[in-house]
């Protein structure tokens, strides 16, 4: 695992009590998804705890109770299964459905809501970090354009829903709302996850609608 992973993994231990619970995952319905299934799910264990270059194939079908050749009866390489794992497991699965169930009849409200939402199923399953260093890290980013594809449709409609409530939005491009909303967001998860706990307390209290308000209206002063 890298220094990264491991300071990050450190980090964590520091700000969460208690390991939060993998993503749920629908359950497959046959003999072979369920194989499958157990194979991503063996995959991620051992990705998240050894590092993706760490990890051997054998290992992965010890964790899932299989034979070494019974693998390659659904992947070819261990690359399929970390992207199977990327793709199958990764919290923008529900977060884009969390996203677009958001309630507000203005602007505000809506995205008060939704970051909320965001918030709490990022929340539940933090290893997602661990995954995006080893894409990150160990493949250079090789699999984001696959991933950016699938995630980014999802995420444009509920950013379209901020033109279907009430509020005046300033001339910016859809998709440049949606990407600064994901980043302001996404790091108040990470800097509440790493170093929330050390924060004082004026950078704590209230700092989520902090968050939202310098989202909508910036940090400058009206005149």
């Amino acid at each position: 695992m890298s220094a990264r992973s491991t300071a990050l993994k450190s980090a964590k231990k520091k700000t969460a009590p208690t390991a939060a619970a993998p993503m749920a995952v629908p359950i497959p319905a046959t003999k072979g998804e369920r194989t499958r299934a157990a194979l991503v799910e063996a995959g991620r264990k051992r990705f998240i705890s050894k590092g993706y270059h760490g990890t051997s194939m054998r290992e992965i079908a010890d964790e899932a109770g299989l034979a070494l050749g019974g693998i390659y009866n659904h992947f070819c390489s261990k690359e399929e299964i970390f992207v199977a794992m990327l793709m199958e497991r990764h919290p923008f699965l529900v977060v884009a459905p969390a996203l677009q169930a958001a309630q507000g009849q203005t602007v505000e409200e809506l995205v008060h809501d939704a970051a909320s939402r965001m918030i709490t199923e990022l929340s539940k399953d933090d290893t997602f970090l661990n995954m995006m260093f080893i894409e990150l890290v160990e493949f250079d980013g090789k699999h984001i354009p696959q991933m950016f594809q699938t995630f980014f449709p999802p995420l444009m409609e509920f950013a379209q829903r901020f033109q279907q409530v009430r509020g005046p939005l300033r001339d910016i491009p859809l998709p440049i709302m949606l990407r600064t909303f994901i980043g302001l967001f996404f790091s108040y998860f990470i800097t509440d996850l790493i170093i929330g706990s050390q924060l004082p307390l004026e950078m704590r209290d209230k700092a989520f609608d902090y968050f939202v308000d310098i989202y909508l209206h910036g940090i400058l002063a009206k005149d």
